[in-house]
Parts: structure tokens; sequence; C-alpha cells
């Protein structure tokens, strides 16, 4: 599909009130047919709602439209002037995994994340009366960041829709760029619907943040430029939420260097793209909490899908410890502060999901830095309890003078750092005895061995906690 007929569609194009099933099971009863609501008759009195289900007419099910080349090509020209040219460098991981890793930094854009390229192509291919009257979406935060931003700087009002467990640092950011922000849903699934009924109420133009084919377009132009950035490419390892970023990376790279592996990496808290495959098409999938907050779309895009699936090479589902343990690598080693959706490819990698690719070059699309800092502690955290380096452990010490001193000398002897103590004597039998609660943190899983050793030689009461999860699997 060509740039061109896109643009004349959403020139054109206006979001359409599909009939509720109500109306729908009405409709057929008053032909005649015996089709109901819930098993009822057609004529039977429901409690269903007449109000219309609003539908984008850019994301169709039966008629998904896949981008091109040619459409990565033309985003790349109109927006090259607003958007950052992000490096892609050579990683400290190089030196530590057998192989040759590069990452491609897209959180180093202005609003922190790679959105502002479809965000800004999205915006430019407007006509003239769509500018005027503004556009709309729902977004989590960073493609609400990016289209607020660039809507800005364009002119262009924007609404974004964005559900109540999003960041409170992205909508405010969206406020500080201008935006109409809407806090409302419970979800992305219910935001979309409020925002596509605002659309339709108030004539603005709806932009999807992963499914339009000018955005996919805009996010394609990143392959575009890690293909100049990095030669001979054997693996792009990119995150995948709606499947917006990886439809348009994959439509670049596999025009450019055919021989290039395109993997995607989901958490396993939000598998939408893995379940889309097994199902054939897109599914909805509910999701949990997760660390990569960027990713959680519970269905992924039926054009990114379309798009994505021909030119897919490895779907990878990732969990939760090992996208907080590649936060922490990217702090320590590359000092990047990245979100959980930036640091799945790392967490593919740390957690040997591609092994098949050492001794080979390798590009990481490391994709936002917009994290909350509350989660960020809570990541750095995990990630070093995931490696070993945060134990936590229950002992039983003598409740005489000096008995807890005796525990925290010893380990500060072993060069072990107390994080938090806590003690307990009311649920010990032994009142002269006391139960001491510990977490600490040790230099690496070598050392962490060695005060476990010590503290079982030592106490006959000591108790650890789980292994950490990155040396038992």
């Amino acid at each position: 599909m060509q740039v061109s007929s896109v643009t004349t569609q959403m020139a054109s194009a206006k979001l359409t009130a599909r009939p509720s099933a109500a109306e729908r099971s009405a409709t057929a009863g008053q032909n005649g047919h015996e089709a109901g609501v819930n098993g009822a008759p057609a004529g039977a009195s429901t409690a269903a709602t007449t109000e219309p289900e609003i539908v984008d007419p850019f994301c169709n099910a039966d008629n998904p439209q896949i981008i091109s080349f040619q459409d990565v090509t033309s985003a790349a020209f109109k927006i090259r002037k607003g958007v950052e040219l992000t490096p892609c460098v050579k990683s400290h991981f190089s030196d530590l995994i057998d192989m040759d890793i590069y990452l491609k930094k897209e959180f180093l854009q202005f609003t922190g994340s790679f959105k502002e390229r479809g965000a800004r192509y999205a915006l430019l291919m407007l006509s003239d009366e769509q500018k005027k009257t503004g556009v709309i979406s729902a977004s989590l935060g960073n493609h609400a960041q990016g289209l607020s931003y660039h809507g800005w700087k364009l002119g262009i009002p924007v609404t974004v829709v964005m559900p109540l467990k999003a960041s409170l640092m992205k909508i405010q950011k969206c406020r500080n760029y201008h935006a109409n922000v809407v806090v409302q849903g419970a979800d992305m699934g219910e935001a979309k619907r409020i925002a596509l009924k605002m659309a339709h109420d108030r004539g603005l133009t709806y932009i999807n943040g992963y499914d339009h084919p000018h955005i996919m377009s805009g996010q394609g132009t990143i392959g575009l430029e890690i293909v100049e950035q990095v030669s001979d490419i054997d693996a792009v390892v990119v995150p995948v939420g709606g499947g917006g970023l990886i439809a348009g990376v994959a439509t670049a790279i596999k025009n450019l260097s055919p021989n290039t592996k395109i993997i995607g990496v989901e958490s396993e808290k939000c598998p939408s793209f893995t379940r889309a495959l097994e199902n054939k098409s897109p599914v909805f999938v509910a999701n949990q909490e997760t660390l990569a907050d960027g990713l959680a779309v519970p269905q992924v895009g039926y054009n990114a899908y379309a798009t994505t699936v021909p030119l897919l090479d490895k779907m990878i589902v990732v969990k939760e410890e090992w996208i907080a343990l590649a936060i922490l690598r990217l702090v320590e080693l590359e000092k990047c502060v990245v979100e959980g959706a930036g640091a799945a490819g790392l967490a593919a990698i740390l957690a040997g999901h591609l092994d098949e690719f050492i001794g080979k070059r390798v590009v990481l699309l490391i994709c936002g830095g917009n994290i909350d800092t509350t989660m960020f502690g809570k990541c750095l955290e995990r990630g070093m309890a995931a490696e070993g380096r945060l134990q936590r452990f229950t002992v039983t010490v003598s409740d005489g003078p000096g008995g807890v001193a005796k525990l925290c000398n010893l380990l500060a002897s072993l060069g072990v750092s107390i994080k938090d103590i806590m003690h307990e004597r009311a649920f010990i039998r032994d009142i002269h005895h006391v139960e001491v609660k510990v977490i600490c943190e040790t230099r690496d899983w070598e050392h962490s061995k060695e005060m476990r050793r010590v503290l079982q030689e030592t106490y006959s009461k000591v108790h650890f906690y789980d292994m950490p999860m990155a040396i038992t699997e």
C-alpha cells in the first residue's frame, strides 16, 4: 500500500458508529429472524444499551493495511528535521557476552521514546481541516507524549485519554506539552473506547498509537537508521507491545538487509503477539501488571500483525525478573536509565533465549527511558535479588547482650551491607533467643554463597529465602 493511498483515505475517513449487539439483534427480529441477545428471543426486552460501538476505520480486521518500504522512506523524508537521529553504538556487554551487541538508543528522543517518529509523521499527513480540528488518542504514556509534543510544535490541538493506571510522570509531561489530558478508564481497552467516542462526538481524528499506517511507517525509520549505522547485522531485537514498532522496523530492515533476522520480545505478563501467532490472528489477552508497562497492550493491531508476520523470524517471551535484571545491567554498565520495555531485548539475551547468535552481531532496540522513579527503585532491587546480590534470611540468635551485635559484626567482617533488619520475640518458644530477619546486599552470587556458608557454620537455625532466579534457571 502506497502512502498516497493512505493519505487520501485518511483525509476522507470518518469514525463510524457500528450498531451494538442489541441493535443488531433487534434488526434481525424485525426481519423475521429469531436472533437475540444472550440467547433471548429477538423481541424480548434486554438491559443492553443502544449506544453504538465506534470503529476506527484504519484498524479493520477484515481489511488490514500492510505498509510498504516506500511508506517508510516517505516518513523518513518528512520527519527528518523534527526527530533525533539517535546513536547506535557498540555495547559494553560485547566484552562480557560472546556476542557483538549494539544499542539503538531511542530513549534519547526529546520525549524519551521512539513514539515521536510515528506521531510526527501522522500529524504531518493530516489534511488542513484535520489539523485545525485536532486529534485524539488513547495511550499509557509514550505515544501520548510524542503526540502531545509534536502537536504542540506543529500547532495542532491534541487530546489524549490515559487510563487511571498510567504513570503520573507521563500524565504531567503531556500536560506540560499543552495537550488536553483526560485520565479515564481502568485499562487501555477502556481508555481507547472513551477516546473513540470523544473523536466521534467532537469530530477529532483518532490516531491509533501502534496500528495506524502512518504510525507504523514513522517507527520504521528506526530500521533505516540501524542499517546505515551498523554493517553486517545478523539480528535486530525489537520490543513488542501493539506491534507497530516491529512492523515498521521489519519492513525497513528486510528490504535493505533480507538476511538479518527480526526477533520480537514480549513480557510474560502481556504476550499479546505470541497469542496472536497461536491464534493466527490478533486476539484479546488479559494483561497482568508488568514492569514493561509500555508493552501492556491487550490486543496487537490488525495492520501491525499482518505487516509483521511474513517478516518475523522469532518471537520471545521473557520473565519479569530478567527485565528487572536487564534494567539494572543497563544502569551499571551503560549508564542508561530505561523503562522495562526498553530493556526487553537485553533481558532476552541474559535469559539465554538468543544463544544461537553467540559470536554474531545483534542490535538491541532500546525503545524508551520513561520509567517512573518509584518503579525504577523497585526494578533495581528486584534485579539485584534476581541475580543473588540482594539476600533475605532469618536467623535465631541469643537474646542476651551482644547477640544481635555479633551477627552484625559477622556480616560486616564479610563485607556484607545490611539493608534492613527486624527482630521477632513474640513467636519464639525459647525466651532466651530472638529471631532476626535480615535483608542485605553482597557483591555478587559468589559473595552471597560465602555469606551463606559462614552463617550456617555459625548458627544452628538459619533459613535463606528464594534462590536467585538468574542462578537457578
